[in-house]
């Protein structure tokens, strides 16, 4: 149930994506009995260590039976950068990239904040979706029924 998204990544690399989320199909883990979107808008690593930690115990608790979407926008985009313009560590990184892969945790990153710092889907991790507005990816997924998380 945790394979969410995977094909979504790869369609949004090259370029925004322009359909809104309240616009696509449901995706899997729309149907799982626990959703959860985190948003995560801030730089420091106390920050991002705080959400990892959650996204953990959820996982830990739930196993197969939770979704995990996490919205990066503003300064809490530079987890997702391949070359971060602020200092990210190395373990975050590396959790980031075992939840995404080995979990199925979604990883969005806010389009519009990508523009504001110039970057495109190609600045950032392969496994990280684009769309065009996070707070608004924030939003469509809690019309979906994803609880809203934020730090």
């Amino acid at each position: 149930m945790l394979a969410l998204g995977t094909g979504t990544a790869a369609a949004t690399r090259g370029a925004l994506a322009a359909t809104p989320l309240s616009m696509k199909p449901p995706q899997a883990g729309d149907d799982a009995p626990h959703k959860i979107v985190h948003q995560l808008n801030h730089h420091e690593p106390e920050h991002q260590k705080a959400i990892l930690n959650s996204i953990s115990v959820l996982l830990k608790k739930y196993v197969d039976d939770v979704a995990i979407v996490v919205v990066a926008l503003g300064p809490g985009i530079h987890l997702l950068a391949k070359k971060p313009q602020r200092p990210v560590p190395e373990l975050h990184q590396q959790r980031v990239r075992s939840m995404a892969e080995a979990y199925g945790v979604r990883f969005i990153a806010c389009g519009n904040t990508m523009h504001t710092v110039g970057w495109t889907a190609a600045d950032m991790v392969d496994f990280a979706e684009v769309e065009e507005v996070g707070a608004a990816a924030v939003m469509e997924l809690q019309e979906r029924g994803y609880a809203y998380l934020a730090w």
